[in-house]
């Protein structure tokens, strides 16, 4: 058998899971549910249900009518709008990242989430007491000493694997992973108690060196509980024992329920140990790492082939030993790109009004999305809001069924067509209802796409559809991820600071009303002799209406290739390498974003 790869247990990773999420968000509102068995449905299917429910009988992917019949006095909720799960998920996500250094926060799904604290262990390691530690002080501001918590290093705080007894542990025999490993465990605990506090949420968490490690070992005892994974970590390191927690601690799961080996992969792998692709034996992590001859090139080509991701064999071999050095990854505070979608029955789908009806419900979810995670609401309510970015893509996907075999057979397609366009402007203007800007993206824009992606009048046999926009472009702002700064927000922000210590006879705003920027053309629109209006102070409408006069705006287009623009409209329009103000909407390269805020601040001194 090859040689073990390389362990580097540096790092103190966190892994935090909502206990019962989707219920848990209906749990908060109405705190009364607690004590009920709650399910929540989408379409015919218990997609989750809270622990009480579970008490009761109930399980995830019941038909709702066998729950009902298990457990009659069921609470059953909707959950096929997401709008609140992601609200919920984003509002825990930035509550949690705000306690750890540098926001080394990965967000996996709704949720889960990776939290990287080791320099906050690091710095706490260096300031622990060792005169008294059942008194530690662990300090979560290292440029202000009072905020922190009080914890026992002696002890680690909830389960570990292996179980210890419950006894004071003697730090002097304690290497530097195991008390690395203990305080993340009391930080783990403080996370958990102030969520559960200030949020209403519980957590059950997993504490350990690796995202891998730290996700199995959290799972290992639910709910609201958590575990740690004790050292040693390598074979031979404690004269307690020759084998290491992390292999007794890997070797019991099954193959497939490890994450980053799916069914497909562990199809193959089930196939190369037992020789057969199906059973009902598990297979273990142990009788593949075990299995004679094992190694990563054997694996590479037991797994790799076409499709197959580049080191496969490598990386499956390290997962099998507890190894993974995958980063946790800062999420973006904007997504690339906001997608909608949806399945369908046999037949749902049959005409173009059942088709039109089923897009403006896609398109209601997309533009409510929209406005929920691109829209800046800290100076206001909605209306008076500012967009942080513009995407420019429209994008609409199918997938249709496969005709039957000649056997009647029908094999499952698993690839999806698609239509890109322009992104319209009336999407922008936030003073317009959902439906109505809905209904009219769908009637105006995505059924012409449906059209030419399925000719055919009716005898559409679709699986799924889904309704996307892409290409964001980030507006000015404060954030790091931000093309520059706002300068009207930052203006704003220096009048209201200023202004106790101004002095005026009266309020110049006031006296004329409200004054607004004028829209300034890019240099191609202005050699078009292009004019556009705006509403004085409304920034979204300057946006959209720099949109409205996209050269792309009227094309009909399906990729980059079929988009023929002049030298002109290739400098100027929306890019990576291109801003969008969000004061008038201009479209310019980065070089010239410095002199176009010079431009503004210079106006709004003359107003």
């Amino acid at each position: 058998m090859a040689a073990a790869p390389t362990r580097n247990d540096r790092r103190v990773i966190l892994h935090l899971d909502y206990d019962c999420f989707y219920a848990s968000v209906f749990e908060a509102e109405q705190p009364a549910l607690k004590s009920l068995p709650l399910a929540v449905q989408q379409k015919q299917i218990v997609v989750t249900c809270n622990y009480e429910a579970r008490r009761r009988g109930l399980q995830k992917l019941q038909l709702i009518k066998d729950a009902k019949r298990i457990c009659p006095d069921v609470v059953v909720v909707l959950g096929e709008d997401l709008t609140k799960f992601r609200d919920a998920s984003k509002e825990l996500y930035s509550f949690i990242r705000g306690f750890v250094w540098g926001e080394r926060v990965e967000r996996l799904g709704f949720d889960e989430l990776s939290l990287d604290v080791t320099e906050m262990i690091d710095y706490n390691l260096q300031v622990l007491n060792p005169n008294d530690l059942t008194r530690a002080f662990f300090h979560l501001d290292p440029k202000d000493p009072t905020i922190g918590f009080t914890y026992d290093a002696t002890r680690y705080l909830g389960r570990t694997f292996p179980p210890i007894p419950e006894e004071v542990t003697k730090p002097s025999k304690m290497d530097s992973l195991d008390l690395r490993l203990l305080l993340g465990s009391h930080l783990m605990g403080h996370l958990r108690a102030r969520m559960e506090h200030d949020k209403g949420f519980t957590a059950t968490g997993g504490v350990s060196t690796s995202k891998l490690l730290a996700k199995l070992v959290g799972s290992v005892h639910k709910p609201n509980q958590q575990t740690t994974l004790i050292p040693p970590y390598e074979a031979g390191t404690s004269s307690s024992t020759e084998e290491s927690n992390v292999s007794q601690f890997m070797d019991a799961h099954d193959i497939q329920r490890i994450p980053g080996i799916g069914s497909r992969l562990a199809q193959k792998l089930r196939l190369k140990v037992t020789g057969r692709s199906d059973g009902e034996k598990k297979l273990t992590v142990r009788d593949v790492r075990v299995f004679p001859g094992m190694s990563p090139s054997v694996l590479e080509k037991t797994l790799g082939g076409p499709g197959a991701p580049k080191g496969i064999g490598i990386k499956v071999w390290g997962i099998l030993h507890g190894v993974d050095h995958t980063d946790v990854m800062e999420a973006r505070d904007l997504p690339t790109q906001i997608s909608i979608e949806d399945t369908y029955g046999r037949g749902r789908l049959a005409t173009a009004e059942n088709v039109r009806r089923e897009l403006t419900v896609l398109a209601r979810s997309l533009i409510r999305r929209m406005r929920t995670d691109l829209l800046d609401k800290t100076d206001g309510d909605e209306a008076e809001s500012r967009w942080l970015a513009h995407p420019r893509t429209l994008r609409l996907s199918t997938r249709p069924r496969n005709p039957p075999e000649t056997d009647g057979a029908r094999s499952y397609n698993w690839n999806r067509i698609s239509r890109s366009a322009p992104l319209p402007s009336f999407v922008f203007h936030v003073d317009e209802t959902v439906d109505s800007i809905a209904e009219r993206l769908v009637h105006e824009h995505a059924m012409t796409m449906f059209r030419k992606l399925h000719p055919d009048r009716t005898g559409w046999d679709l699986q799924l559809m889904n309704l996307a926009v892409t290409n964001l472009v980030e507006s000015a702002g404060d954030q790091k991820q931000s093309s520059g700064r706002d300068i009207g927000k930052m203006f704003r922000q220096q009048e209201a600071v200023l202004r106790n210590w101004s002095v005026h006879e009266s309020d110049p705003a006031e006296a004329r009303g409200a004054v607004g920027h004028r829209a300034t053309p890019s240099p191609c629109q202005a050699t078009r002799g292009e004019e556009r209006m705006q509403q004085p102070g409304d920034d979204t409408s300057a946006a959209a209406a720099a949109w409205a006069k996209s050269p792309l705006e009227n094309q009909d287009w399906l990729d980059e290739e079929e988009d023929e623009e002049d030298e002109c409209d290739q400098l100027w329009r929306v890019s990576p390498a291109n801003v969008v103000c969000s004061l008038c909407g201009a479209v310019m390269p980065h070089f010239a974003q410095l002199a176009h805020q010079t431009f503004h601040a210079a106006e709004k001194s003359e107003d």
